[in-house]
């Protein structure tokens, strides 16, 4: 978890990577284990809890933002393109995403990435998307 907090800056309740599992080159895999008492879980859905897509989709650009920090200067990733998102399957409580993702081309400050979310051999989320690193502000 060390890593993965001095790697970005978001923070707990609205992180949601628990570690990263390997890097390699242009891709990254990172892990999240969904705890029961998830907050996201209280309200989305009692009684059948799944979470929501766009934390889904967070979890890509959290794991893309450390990949995109990984071999440059320090900045704040954010998101700029959303494009061909697909939602296979439900994350539920209990459930370890595995967290893949690739750069895919890079220009200036502009990263393009795709990623996915695995639980076991089950693909939940498929996903393109580019990022901009933005100099940090003190």
């Amino acid at each position: 978890m060390e890593e993965v907090l001095a790697a970005i800056p978001q923070r707990p309740p609205f992180l949601f990577v628990d570690k990263i599992i390997s890097r390699d080159g242009n891709s990254i895999t990172t892990q999240r284990t969904l705890r029961e008492d998830e907050y996201f879980f209280q309200g989305h859905f009692p009684g059948n809890p799944i979470m929501p897509g766009v934390l889904l989709c967070e979890a890509c650009f959290q794991t893309g933002a450390i990949l995109m920090g990984a071999n440059q200067q320090p900045g704040l990733g954010v998101v700029t393109r959303i494009k061909d998102t697909k939602f296979k399957n439900f994350a539920r409580p209990g459930d370890t995403l595995i967290i893949k993702v690739t750069l895919d081309d890079h220009m200036d400050n502009a990263y393009y990435m795709s990623g996915t979310i695995h639980i076991g051999e089950k693909l939940i989320l498929k996903i393109i998307f580019q990022a901009a690193l933005l100099p940090s502000e003190h």
